[in-house]
């Protein structure tokens, strides 16, 4: 179906918590889809960065409901690429987005983005923190059939002694973005969150409860999150296959704004497609 033409629409929905959530909708522009993937970007990500249009481009031709959004405290506003809600960004927790995640499940099952029909099937798709999430998410909830995760984290444990300090005296500690040139804030709260839910949070303990087909793939120069973290989730996950990407690195060489493809790219797209026509 490759070329096939897609509809494209924005949406936006509020959970419970009372922030809203963007939503990018794609699907196939003939024929009603039978599934659907929801796609969660990582740590400093957002749904309209780099490979993630195309990427959902890809899986709408294929076939599928495509779901991508920001969460809620992501720290993007309405107009979407750039950081203009760092207070936002600084309060998020992991176990907010969770909720989001969830939230967007629920929501896609019960058919509101595809005219009150309610898909046969849903997979995941999380890149980095977003597939973190994504394996709790597979981990815990009954309607997710299939899981693909990208450059995964097996940890959400990634805080120096710095950043401790700095919750622990100040209550905040500052990230850069080297893309945007921004010292973004993290309040304490994140810190709270991951102690006060660390059961909950484990994301190597929820890859083992995964029992649906899931697809770990990473490249294999990853210097952001190294190689060896998507072994631990294989070596974890009874119901995993991995498919490590040679020469490749954790946005598998995509950049943003979006330059075009790349190799790297393709074989991590190609093998997703394949993943969930077998598995949905």
């Amino acid at each position: 179906m490759e070329g096939a033409p897609v509809r494209h629409d924005r949406v936006e929905t509020t959970p419970p918590h009372g922030d809203v959530i963007r939503a990018d909708i794609r699907s196939p522009a003939r024929g009603n889809p039978r599934t659907a993937v929801l796609v969660a970007h990582g740590f400093k990500g957002f749904k309209d960065w780099g490979f993630f249009p195309h990427l959902c481009e890809c899986l709408a031709q294929d076939g599928h409901l495509v779901v991508s959004f920001n969460f809620s405290l992501n720290g993007t506003g309405p107009d979407l690429v750039d950081f203009t809600d760092l207070e936002a960004f600084g309060c998020n927790t992991l176990s907010r987005e969770l909720e989001d995640l969830r939230w967007m499940v629920d929501r896609t099952m019960a058919g509101d983005w595809s005219g009150g029909r309610t898909p046969a099937t849903v997979g995941l798709l999380g890149h980095s923190r977003g597939g973190g999430t994504g394996i709790i998410t597979a981990a815990e909830h009954r309607a997710v059939a299939a899981l693909v995760t990208w450059a995964s984290v097996s940890t959400f444990h990634r805080w120096g002694e710095e950043h401790v300090r700095d919750w622990t005296t100040r209550g905040v500690t500052y990230i850069p973005n080297a893309r945007t040139g921004q010292q973004m804030p993290l309040y304490r709260t994140l810190w709270d969150d991951l102690q006060a839910n660390a059961g909950r949070l484990d994301v190597t303990a929820a890859a083992a409860m995964v029992r649906v087909p899931w697809l770990i793939v990473h490249g294999e120069e990853d210097a952001t999150v190294p190689v060896g973290e998507a072994r631990r989730l294989k070596e974890a996950g009874p119901s995993s296959a991995i498919r490590v990407i040679a020469g490749s690195g954790h946005t598998f060489e995509a950049v943003h704004p979006m330059e075009g493809t790349t190799p790297g790219l393709e074989a991590a797209i190609g093998a997703t497609l394949r993943h969930f026509r077998e598995a949905m």
